[in-house]
């Protein structure tokens, strides 16, 4: 018996279709970008074309049942009666194909994102490998020469040393951000030459066994203007205070308010813009959140990043992240490489 889809079934008032490609992957186990799995009282049925049959059909505890490609028409011929949909996945074209079959449609949301949030020991042991590599590259890093290169260049070798520490992709393109540039939080290395006494914000994740992790450091290229060795300051004790408040119970909200409250009272709260973090795992942004606009409940077995950032327009930027485990004895940090300042040069 497959027991995520038997969790799944638990939660459940009618049949659901899962349409979502990593919902379907934490589900069955299958890697598709053509399935669907129809999860009703007494049995699962996994629908996909011949591209991926031979695949499915190793999958325990579903029904194989192969379509043409042309999936949804053919579910809609398929199916009848009152069935939930992710509303959060399909895509309008398809709603209207499955209701024009003559189906009762009703909307569900995070169903099986609720259940990915709380990773079992296998989930967590592809995690830890994919945190290990992270704090192997900023160690690398740290005997790298910065000054003189271009964001882009440096991106490439951290994106060619992930591959060759075992990485099987990565969780997102590598941010490298330095100067002014790291002054936005998402910011694409472009072919801007790194110079002395900068912040170089990098933002690094790769994925194992389907899993992602992500890690950020900001590191410095020689003495700092005083208002970004400040800003460095206060970042590290908003994230600090942020990791301490991780825990079983914890409102989400409440978590992001204790680090956030840190940088406010240093003045310093307008340049802090974005969530203190979110849910890390098929996904490198799922459940549950840490911002304010998202509540969610911590429990065990989640894994969040904890990231604060102060940005500084026109001057530079620092954000420091951790990547972490819930844990009932406390976090714990998988991300172990130094917080402490790194001078680079």
């Amino acid at each position: 018996m497959n027991d995520r889809i038997q969790n799944l079934r638990r939660r459940l008032e009618e049949p659901l279709l899962v349409s979502s490609p990593v919902n379907v992957r934490y589900l069955t186990g299958l890697v598709s970008s053509n399935a669907a799995v129809l999860v009703e009282p007494d049995r699962a049925r996994l629908f996909t074309d011949f591209r991926y049959a031979e695949a499915a059909r190793a999958v325990k505890g579903v029904e194989l049942v192969e379509l043409p490609r042309d999936l949804f028409a053919r579910l809609a011929e398929t199916l009848s009666g009152r069935i939930g949909f992710e509303a959060g996945h399909l895509t309008y074209a398809r709603y209207e194909t499955l209701a024009a079959g003559g189906l009762e449609l009703v909307a569900r949301r995070g169903l099986v994102e609720g259940l990915r949030a709380a990773k079992d020991e296998a989930e967590l042991a592809a995690i830890r490998r994919g945190a290990a590599i992270a704090n192997e590259i900023y160690e690398r890093l740290a005997a790298e020469r910065f000054v003189g290169r271009t964001e882009r260049d440096l991106a490439w070798l951290i994106e060619s040393s992930l591959h060759e520490l075992g990485a099987q992709g990565l969780s997102f393109p590598v941010i490298v951000a330095s100067g002014p540039t790291a002054a936005l939080p998402h910011a694409d290395p472009g072919e801007r030459v790194i110079g002395e006494g900068e912040t170089v914000i990098v933002d690094v994740g790769c994925v194992v066994e389907g899993y992602c992790s992500d890690c950020t450091r900001t590191f410095v290229t020689g003495e700092l203007p005083e208002e970004l060795a400040r800003a460095y300051e206060v970042c590290l004790r908003a994230q600090e205070a942020g990791l301490t408040a991780v825990a079983p119970g914890a409102d989400g909200v409440a978590v992001d308010r204790i680090a956030r409250d840190v940088i406010d009272t240093a003045g310093l709260g307008e340049r802090f813009g974005h969530g203190l973090g979110h849910g890390v795992g098929l996904e490198v942004h799922e459940q549950p959140w840490l911002n304010r606009e998202f509540p969610s409940t911590l429990a065990p077995g989640n894994v969040v990043t904890v990231e604060p950032g102060i940005y500084l327009p026109g001057l530079g930027g620092v954000r420091i992240e951790d990547l972490v485990v819930v844990g009932v004895d406390g976090p714990e940090v998988l991300t172990t490489c130094t917080k402490e300042l790194v001078t680079v040069h």
